[in-house]
């Protein structure tokens, strides 16, 4: 425990003010940790990131992380997001070709999903932050209230198990604990903060978030249970890999657009 809380300090340390600042640095950031959380998801498969599929993963994830604000030049080149990532897949079928199968199509699939995995919350999290920075901290402190509130209330009173396949210690008294405490936080943030929805509207869509934020860490807990791995990486004392930290996020960064609650 002792190892966590100092990790979570010096981490916060460098993230928040980063992520206060905002603009390329930011940006900067964002690209190095999705580029660690795709470098782990690949390892869960035994794929090199450093290897043709690797490296060809590594250029459509930073294609698919350019912020929106920063996309005119794509435009130029009379390319879309959409049409580069195609023109990857087809570079990925041509290498199990190359390949004689070594490559299968099932490495290819693992590797074009985890790109859009990891792609996908990071880009909307480059996106939230651009759009209004109360949103990443709502974001953040929802997710962290849900994760404190599963695991105290679990501890404290849980007895029936959430999906003991995936995640064993997990309990159903700890999921509606997490949900609370979200909605606790939410509540802080509609009274304090300059939230641009009503509390109302707000409360629920908390309360819809902390659940896909839940589903999100269960998502990686099935990822690393079916590649039997205890953690997705190591990069972070005490709490294990990038992915590990940013699971739930994933999922409620692109939710949080897709509900159009910014």
């Amino acid at each position: 425990m002792k190892q966590r809380i100092i990790t979570a300090i010096i981490a916060a340390a460098i993230f928040l003010p980063v992520v206060i600042f905002g603009g390329w640095p930011f940006i900067a950031m964002v690209y190095l940790i999705a580029s660690v959380a795709l470098y782990e998801a690949l390892k869960m498969k035994q794929l090199n990131l450093f290897s043709v599929p690797g490296i060809l993963s590594l250029i459509l994830l930073w294609i698919f992380l350019i912020p929106s604000q920063y996309s005119s030049f794509l435009d130029e080149i009379d390319y879309t997001k959409l049409e580069l990532f195609f023109l990857g897949v087809l570079l990925f079928l041509t290498y199990t070709v190359i390949t004689k199968n070594r490559f299968t199509f099932e490495d290819v699939a693992f590797s074009i999903m985890s790109t859009l995995y990891v792609g996908l919350g990071f880009y909307f999290f480059i996106e939230t932050r651009e759009a209004n920075l109360i949103y990443v901290f709502y974001s953040l402190f929802i997710i962290w209230a849900t994760d404190s509130g599963a695991y105290f209330i679990g501890r404290a009173i849980g007895k029936r198990k959430l999906w003991p396949e995936i995640s064993p210690n997990k309990t159903t008294e700890g999921f509606f604990g997490g949900i609370a405490s979200a909605l606790v936080v939410a509540l802080l943030f509609s009274i304090f903060g300059e939230m641009e929805v009503s509390a109302i509207i707000l409360l629920a869509a908390t309360a819809f978030l902390s659940v896909f934020g839940q589903i999100g860490d269960l998502v990686e807990s099935a990822l690393k249970r079916h590649y039997n791995v205890k953690d997705s990486g190591n990069i972070l004392p005490g709490h294990g890999g990038m992915l590990d930290r940013f699971d739930s996020l994933l999922f409620v960064w692109p939710l949080i657009h897709l509900i159009h609650l910014l």
